[in-house]
């Protein structure tokens, strides 16, 4: 009966997929890119906050434990689910047809090449499932285990963030994207382990978690906040062009609407104790936070690929959904399996 219940949804996805490919695949591809970032950058963030509770202890990390290694059981997956961004490559990425010739650019032309590019997504996407295959068969914890794989994934998403977003503007960088793409998975790791426990039952934990909640909201917010503030004070030509795509009047919304989702209005909520010891309340915070973050990852992506039409308006929650979809039937049979362990 279940599997009916998802067949309808899923043709009805598949179908506008097919459409959109035939009249925007660069849009359609966008849109891939955009909802696979985040729906991997949940699954690693929620590992490392299982890394990090490995490294200091405590009972908040035992609440949440559980869920997050049965859902990161499903990474290997989702990095198999990036397959169609590297074979859609040079639809996406400018520098994949040259990068341009300004005097500085020696190192992008040695580190944009199609191939070097490809090798190197494929060794993230390998370290990450090994990460997660080691982590979740794991029989015991381990507080070394847990400081090298910590190390090994904030490397990795570091270049990975650069490699797959930042180069959609080959000629703007930032050294704290890198940061701010890390804090970002982490509060979205934890604010899915929020959705996911029996918040009821873990009432006594909910006051930790949103303390943690809120210094993820606090730390994000002041990396974006900084790296807004010394590139628009710098005013170099080829670092505000990032800004100035996003300075649009619906992208310029967009933003407001991230200062409000993503970090004022969850840090008013996480201020107050009573409301972080309310299981509904918190519930509700966590998905409000997912779908932000979900925001964040489109503003991200979309104003940076060129010659992409409107239609991804509909393509992006489209996209979205057919993940949300394929979440849902994942995270569903995980369930299952935990009830009978």
């Amino acid at each position: 009966m279940k599997r009916r219940t998802f067949a309808l949804p899923a043709l009805v996805l598949l179908a506008a997929a097919l459409a959109g490919w035939r009249l925007d695949l660069r849009a359609l591809l966008a849109c891939y890119l955009a909802a696979w970032w985040f729906v991997a950058g949940a699954l690693l963030g929620g590992l490392a906050n299982v890394w990090l509770h490995q490294l200091t202890g405590g009972a908040w990390g035992e609440t949440i434990r559980g869920p997050l290694l049965r859902a990161a059981r499903w990474l290997p997956l989702a990095c198999l689910l990036f397959l169609p961004v590297l074979v859609g490559a040079p639809l996406l990425y400018p520098w994949q047809h040259g990068v341009p010739g300004e005097p500085d650019a020696a190192f992008r032309h040695l580190w944009l090449t199609p191939v070097f590019f490809t090798v190197r997504s494929i060794g993230y996407l390998l370290l990450w499932s090994v990460l997660a295959i080691v982590e979740t068969r794991a029989r015991t914890r381990s507080a070394i285990r847990a400081a090298v794989c910590l190390i090994a994934y904030g490397l990795s998403v570091g270049l990975a963030s650069v490699d797959w977003i930042m180069s959609l503007q080959p000629e703007w960088y930032s050294s704290v994207f890198g940061w701010l793409a890390g804090t970002g998975q982490m509060l979205t790791g934890l604010a899915l382990a929020v959705l996911l426990i029996d918040r009821g039952a873990a009432r006594r934990r909910l006051p930790d978690l949103g303390n943690l909640l809120m210094m993820y909201v606090l730390t994000w917010a002041y990396l974006a906040y900084v790296q807004f503030l010394i590139i628009w004070a710098a005013d170099l030509p080829h670092e505000i062009a990032w800004y100035l795509r996003r300075g649009a009047p619906g992208w310029q919304a967009v933003a407001w609407v991230l200062v409000a989702g993503h970090f004022a209005g969850p840090l008013c909520i996480l201020l107050s104790r009573h409301a972080k010891a309310a299981p509904a309340l918190m519930g509700v915070l966590a998905g409000a936070l997912l779908a932000a973050h979900l925001l964040d990852c489109w503003w991200l992506v979309l104003p940076s690929v060129p010659f992409v039409t409107h239609h991804w308006l509909w393509l992006a929650p489209l996209v979205a959904a057919g993940f949300g979809l394929l979440a849902w039937m994942a995270l569903a049979h995980g369930g299952k399996e935990g009830a009978h362990a």
